[in-house]
């Protein structure tokens, strides 16, 4: 079995993102298991850490979980025109102690959205960029940007059709890539 383990960078309760990466998880393809990888309940980083403070146990079980990863897909939305804080903290963890970054080489995908028309573009490639310093390859095409997010869900949570239809073609191009 292959594990992709997803990232939802929004810590609200039933987030947008949150929707979104329950409607993504179901599309991946027999031989695939999805598992969802929280990052809200770890300490904001602190080098000190690595050193005389000692490592927190939420650093080391979540890196743990990470190293068992085969991928990693991120649904996000932009805050400030970036990524969510809890989500570069998550990054940061895990990238170290230096030289043993449990990111280093898994393949990546991103999925930003937004009530907005811009769609999460901002974050989207913020987080490209922090992940190519991680040396982790990302998809490229297609862009998953999600703008009006909110008129594509239904009262139930459930993204529309024609949205479905998009992410089905972006997780087949992930699975390529992994």
């Amino acid at each position: 079995m292959t594990k992709v383990g997803i990232i939802v960078s929004s810590l609200r309760t039933n987030s947008f993102s949150k929707q979104v990466a329950d409607n993504v998880a179901p599309l991946f393809p027999e031989g695939y298991v999805t598992e969802f990888v929280e990052i809200g309940h770890l300490p904001l980083f602190n080098q000190d850490y690595e050193g005389d403070l000692g490592t927190p146990a939420e650093y080391t079980e979540f890196r743990n979980t990470v190293k068992e990863l085969d991928a990693v897909l991120f649904v996000t939305p932009e805050y400030n025109r970036s990524i969510p804080a809890a989500l570069k903290n998550a990054l940061d963890v895990a990238s170290l102690p230096y030289g043993e970054s449990v990111w280093n080489g898994k393949p990546a995908a991103i999925i930003s959205q937004s009530p907005a028309a811009l769609a999460g573009f901002g974050s989207n490639h913020h987080l490209r960029q922090v992940l190519s310093f991680l040396n982790m390859p990302v998809v490229q095409q297609p862009e998953a940007y999600i703008g009006s997010v909110h008129e594509l869900l239904d009262e139930n949570g459930k993204l529309n059709e024609g949205t479905v239809e998009f992410l089905q073609g972006f997780v087949n191009e992930f699975v390529e890539l992994i």
